[in-house]
């Protein structure tokens, strides 16, 4: 039975990939950042152990529990956990753009470097990096967000070529608008950290917070179900060459086609046309 450690796991995408590739037949380890959803993870019949990724102690402690439970073989690692501080560049501060990186891209790095051991150890692996179409392309007042994907795009291509002479795959998955609490832990992310009437993007602000605190909270006609993503990461696992990435979501594919289209100045204008149909 092949092993896979999944970050994140306590809602969201983590959360089915953990059991739909547990119903397919792989052992799953599914980690999350507190101890109340490890324990809502084990009732549900799936190993669990706790994982804060801001946190090295606790990322070492996770991978000795780990190598004890599995004997020190893992097949693959799902990076996944992470989270979204939206507000304007100029209204974050250095300590929270620093936590930002921590969570969706230094603890990952950290993860992966005590994962990598094991794996050229037994010969084989697999490293999927859960990335986004905001790794792509760039949208206003999500600058904290854009450069933590922006940064795991370079590190996963670069990890991938140093790894090209061993047989361990490298992939990234890179969603659009996918159904989890994204948005919801994102918005009080915002509510703690931004000082809105100090900021000079207040009244784009104030219609953002009075539009998510409406009562129509649908999601709009792109968004898909975490299964989406699941299918691209049973293809990362499975195929024999695995893709370097697996868009996920007509606005990526859209996206990242006309990212190679049109120059920058183009490309720049049409982002602010739908941030600012996003603001209204």
């Amino acid at each position: 039975m092949k092993t896979v450690l999944i970050t994140g796991c306590s809602s969201g995408i983590g959360y089915h990939v953990a059991l739909g590739l547990q119903q397919r037949g792989y052992r799953v380890i599914a980690t999350a950042r507190q101890l109340k959803d490890v324990e809502r993870l084990k009732q549900q019949g799936l190993e669990s152990t706790q994982l804060d990724l801001e946190r090295s102690e606790s990322i070492q402690q996770a991978m000795d529990w780990v190598e004890v439970n599995t004997g020190g073989e893992l097949f693959a690692l799902f990076n996944n956990g992470a989270y979204g501080q939206p507000g304007a560049i100029e209204d974050l501060s250095r300590d929270l753009l620093r936590k930002q990186l921590e969570t969706n891209l230094l603890g990952w790095h950290e993860l992966t470097c005590r994962v990598l051991p094991l794996m050229r150890r037994q010969g084989y692996g697999r490293i999927i990096q859960n990335s986004s179409v905001l790794g792509l392309i760039t949208m206003r007042f999500r600058g904290a967000y854009n450069t933590s994907k922006f940064a795991l795009e370079g590190y996963t291509d670069t990890l991938r070529q140093e790894l090209s002479d061993t047989n361990i795959h490298v992939s990234l998955i890179e969603p659009g608008p996918v159904r989890s609490r994204f948005r919801e832990n994102a918005f009080k992310a915002f509510r703690d950290n931004i000082d809105v009437k100090s900021s000079p993007h207040r009244e784009i602000y104030e219609k953002v917070v009075l539009r998510l605190r409406s009562e129509d909270k649908g999601d709009d006609p792109f968004t898909l179900g975490p299964d989406a993503v699941l299918h691209k990461v049973i293809h990362a696992l499975e195929s024999k060459r695995p893709k370097p990435r697996y868009y996920v979501t007509l606005p990526t594919y859209l996206f990242g086609f006309l990212r190679r289209l049109l120059s920058t100045r183009m490309l720049d204008r049409l982002m602010l046309r739908v941030s600012s149909s996003e603001h209204k």
